[in-house]
């Protein structure tokens, strides 16, 4: 019996890491191009406004209310992002929750000759 509760947790709380996996990756791609899209109006002067692009990507990660960090400098904006979700059948051996992580970069720079 054990085994199969071993199993089970396996197979249905490592989907729900998946799932926490894909949601961390999906909302650092949608504050990085958050960011990106904060820091055009500046490119089109010919400068990049790296606040205006971490304080974009910030607002969408207290929006999604997912815990992460954001970084622009040097003509790029990194995005990292942290989903945890609750286990079904490993909490039975003491796993209470599994944890996704993701990552995103985007360029602020437009590409250069």
């Amino acid at each position: 019996m054990t085994m199969v509760v071993l199993i089970l947790g396996l197979v249905v709380d490592g989907g729900r890491q998946l799932a926490a996996q894909q949601e961390a990756e999906a909302i650092a791609q949608r504050a990085a191009r958050s960011g990106v899209d904060a820091s055009a109006a500046g490119e089109l002067l010919g400068r990049v406004d790296h606040a205006a692009a971490d304080r974009a990507a910030s607002r969408v990660l207290a929006e999604s209310g997912v815990p992460g960090a954001t970084l622009a400098a040097a003509g790029r904006l990194r995005v990292t992002t942290s989903v945890q979700k609750p286990t079904v059948f490993l909490s039975v051996i003491g796993i209470g929750t599994v944890t996704g992580t993701g990552e995103a970069e985007a360029r602020l720079l437009p590409a250069r000759p």
